[in-house]
């Protein structure tokens, strides 16, 4: 598996090395003790979610507070633009953003440890998005920053308006959010 860094302290792209034929191709998603020598972490996986958003859905920015989640994160079907942020006040690259294009086709996984916002927004017709999470989902803890959050500048690479959830319509801004330390 190649690891590359993405200019945001602990965040990293995982490109599985995929075996491929005319029958199909195989790969390994996910590999405990090569996740941790890569990230040098011991994390421990404890969800999985996966969710089908038509073109235009934009989910996030979302994490929780008291119970934060790291996120492995990936594309099944389809495309997506996903945008991370460090939320850690002690990080040297706190408010600091990174996004990239996931696809079915790369196969890349983006790991977004704890104490980061996360979104992402649906760039092909359809896309089916996967991932494994470090804490379980706590409602009460829940967070969530607006989409187009003006000092945070996400380039959402937007074709048309986004479609969001009440609760993302919600989103407070950047400046008056619950950070970490």
């Amino acid at each position: 598996m190649k690891i590359s860094a993405t200019g945001l302290n602990d965040c990293f792209i995982l490109e599985p090395k995929v075996h491929g034929d005319q029958r199909g191709f195989f790969l390994e998603s996910f590999n405990q003790k090569v996740f941790d020598e890569a990230t040098q972490s011991n994390f421990k996986f404890v969800q999985d979610n996966h969710s089908k958003s038509k073109k235009g859905v934009l989910r996030g920015l979302h994490y929780q507070v008291n119970q934060p989640q790291g996120k492995l994160v990936r594309v099944l079907r389809g495309e997506v633009f996903d945008v991370a942020v460090d939320l850690r006040k002690s990080s040297s690259t706190f408010g600091k953003t990174f996004g990239l294009t996931l696809n079915e086709h790369e196969k890349k996984l983006f790991w977004i440890p704890p104490g980061f916002a996360h979104g992402f927004i649906v760039l092909s017709d359809e896309a089916e998005f996967f991932y494994k999470t470090t804490d379980y989902y706590a409602p009460h803890a829940e967070k969530c920053i607006i989409w187009d959050d003006p000092d945070l500048k996400i380039d959402w690479k937007l074709s048309q308006i986004p479609i969001l959830s009440d609760k993302d319509l919600k989103g407070e801004l950047f400046q008056n959010c619950a950070v970490f330390d």
